[in-house]
């Protein structure tokens, strides 16, 4: 079973920051493609966010292009997701997921194995 743990979710003013973490006791992440995905209330989830295998290519949605950024962490096996500038329209529920794929690319659309999320609200 594949455990991923996200942190770092929580409530942040328009135009503040937030940085995501997803880590697993169970593998090692920087062997696999990593992706960053957000589901708000009423409508379907959407990748923003993606990590090639050991420090490959990275790909972001157009709606958090300028404004997000991934990485790894390999002392951590962590990756995270830095959120600057966040609008309204960023408050969803985040998860990181992955295929527990090697590429040497990565994708926005559906994986296998997703973390249980966390919550970012933007709200003034």
């Amino acid at each position: 079973q594949v455990q991923l743990v996200e942190s770092g979710g929580g409530l942040v003013q328009p135009g503040g920051s937030l940085r995501l973490s997803c880590t697993t006791s169970v593998y090692t992440l920087d062997y696999y493609s990593i992706g960053w995905f957000r589901q708000a209330p009423g409508k379907e989830r959407e990748g923003v966010a993606c990590t090639a295998s050991s420090g490959g290519p990275t790909k972001y949605a157009d709606s958090v292009k300028g404004r997000f950024t991934i990485s790894r962490d390999v002392a951590t096996n962590t990756v995270n997701l830095q959120m600057n500038n966040l609008e309204l329209e960023d408050t969803a529920f985040y998860y990181c997921a992955t295929d527990l794929l090697g590429d040497s690319t990565c994708k926005l659309t559906e994986y296998e194995y997703y973390g249980q999320g966390t919550q970012v609200t933007v709200s003034s």
